[in-house]
């Protein structure tokens, strides 16, 4: 394994499977229009499948695969349609969340106005399950009909997270518990981001429908850890995370870290954070900093961190258990770097 955790993703096999996703993509969306607005809507389109992006989930598709003896030829085009779910949802995911930065820049709907971003993320959306109905020549109508069954499974539970997560930021909620977080985590960030690249790996190498149960237990414990982790790294990064620093507190969600610092703090506190995501935006922009010391005062990173650690233990020892049996190859390697990177990874 690479001596920096981050250098994973410079692994020769992950670049070349990222070119071979973002060339399938590229080549996939439309170009240009005689018409100039829907000319404006197919770069739109391109906006975020261009921007540099990590490729975790096409990747642990693609290597799940041929670990479970599959070839990158038969689930090359599931993969990318991977990554353009990633990139449809992403875009409205910063509308819903007034994010400022995507992968280091401006946001879509910052660059050309929220109907428009809305518009592009649904047509990307379509593009989507065009994609996918291109397997029915390379693997056949009843697998293909499974692998947009376990899309629209992911789907349904990707926006029933988020919608939790929205709703208590929506109502301003400040009495959720570890285990509703854990909850919303799992059907936000589990299903999409692991769950399901997984089951879509061992889908495609096997032909054969999978258990229901298949790499839950395992994709939920990675997930969330993955999810803690990245709320970690909202607040501790360098510039290379790519997303608005602290945006998390000023968006106003609500991540392990401050559902720990509300069971944590004294009364005075209370009060102080309170007023904090009772305002504004821009209130929150100017007193982030306060809230951050109150953040290190309670030692609520610490423990997020200690959460993370433990959920990481359990999914590293679950990948064992799934992927024991099967050929020492280099895709076998590759994941389970892959899954250490995801839990690990500094931005």
């Amino acid at each position: 394994m690479p001596n920096n955790i981050n250098d994973i993703l410079s692994e020769p096999e992950i670049q070349e499977n990222k070119k071979l996703i973002d060339d399938t993509i590229i080549n996939f969306l439309p170009t240009n229009h005689k018409i100039k607005e829907i000319d404006l809507l197919y770069n739109m389109m391109r906006d975020y499948p261009l921007r540099p992006a990590k490729g975790i989930r096409s990747s642990i598709c693609l290597f799940t695969s041929e670990a479970f003896g599959g070839t990158i030829d038969d689930a090359l085009l599931t993969a990318s349609s991977l990554e353009l779910f990633q990139n449809w949802i992403l875009i409205h995911d910063d509308i819903e969340d007034e994010s400022e930065l995507r992968r280091g820049q401006p946001v879509l709907h910052r660059k050309h106005t929220v109907p428009l971003a809305i518009n592009a993320g649904d047509s990307l959306h379509g593009r989507m399950w065009s994609l996918l109905l291109n397997n029915n020549l390379l693997l056949g109508t009843d697998l293909t009909l499974d692998i947009i069954d376990e899309f629209i499974h992911m789907l349904n539970e990707t926006t029933e997270g988020q919608h939790m997560e929205l709703s208590w930021s929506h109502n301003n909620d400040l009495n959720i518990s570890e285990d509703d977080y854990l909850v919303m985590c799992t059907k936000k960030t589990s299903w999409y981001t692991c769950i399901t690249p997984f089951r879509l790996g061992n889908l495609i190498a096997t032909k054969s429908k999978i258990n229901e149960n298949k790499f839950v237990e395992f994709g939920t414990n990675l997930g969330i850890a993955f999810q803690i982790r990245d709320d970690i790294l909202n607040l501790t990064a360098d510039s290379k995370y790519g997303k608005e620093y602290a945006g998390d507190l000023i968006e106003g969600k609500r991540t392990l870290i401050l559902i720990h610092l509300l069971d944590s703090c004294n009364t005075s506190d209370r009060e102080f954070i309170e007023s904090f995501f009772n305002n504004n935006r821009e209130f929150r922009e100017s007193n982030s900093e306060k809230l951050l010391e109150l953040i290190s005062k309670y030692k609520s990173i610490d423990y997020a961190t200690n959460v993370c650690n433990n959920l990481s233990e359990k999914a590293l020892s679950e990948f064992d258990n799934l992927f024991s049996d099967l050929p020492d190859t280099r895709a076998r390697l590759l994941l389970h770097n892959i899954t250490k990177y995801m839990v690990s990874r500094n931005w």
